[in-house]
């Protein structure tokens, strides 16, 4: 079984039960992270990492049981895109300094593998966003640990401008559409 095979597998098995906010299946997100990364690359590990992205963060998986079943390259893939959410205390609490973190492994990186996989992931989770915004209304905003929407626009639109190098891809174009179609009214 190939890599990206052997993370879709991977995934599957430790996002078992789990639903979003939206109350999809979770690994649908993975898996439509890695299908957006396929418009942008070939490179197995990067589509690797992209269904297993949230696996750290969001399981009991642990960033050694990716480098010991998927190897070195996919880990720092993965260890790129999770976040230390610091589980003593409370989310809400600790949302703006693990932002910052996160933005500094952007800001700091010349990898493009990274950030095709950033811009993936960001990119499912606006189209995510935009759709339960247009169902739903401001109400959208008081799911998350950061209910202040001109914070949550910071955030986007930070990610939107230290991506730009990936502006001749349709993925960057479609992200910068989706950001502004939801935050500009604010």
């Amino acid at each position: 079984m190939n890599l990206f095979d052997r993370a879709v597998e991977f995934a599957v098995k430790a996002h078992e039960g789990q639903l979003r906010k939206d109350k999809s299946l979770f690994i649908l997100h993975p898996l439509e992270v890695a299908v957006i990364a396929g418009t942008m690359t070939r490179d197995e590990a990067v589509l690797a990492a992209a269904v297993l992205h949230d696996t750290v963060e969001d399981t009991p998986v642990t960033a050694d049981d990716i480098l010991s079943n998927f190897g070195e390259r996919v880990a720092e893939l993965v260890a790129s895109e999770t976040e230390d959410k610091r589980p003593e205390q409370k989310a809400s609490d600790t949302w703006l300094i693990r932002k910052e973190e996160s933005l500094e492994v952007l800001k700091n990186c010349d990898d493009e593998g990274i950030k095709i996989l950033w811009l993936s992931d960001k990119l499912s989770n606006m189209r995510a966003f935009v759709r339960e915004y247009e169902n739903v209304g401001d109400e959208f905003f008081s799911r998350f640990n950061q209910p202040d929407p001109e914070k949550q626009k910071w955030y986007f639109v930070t990610i939107e401008e230290l991506l730009s190098d990936l502006e001749g891809y349709g993925a960057y174009s479609e992200y910068k559409t989706l950001v502004h179609r939801l935050f500009d009214r604010f």
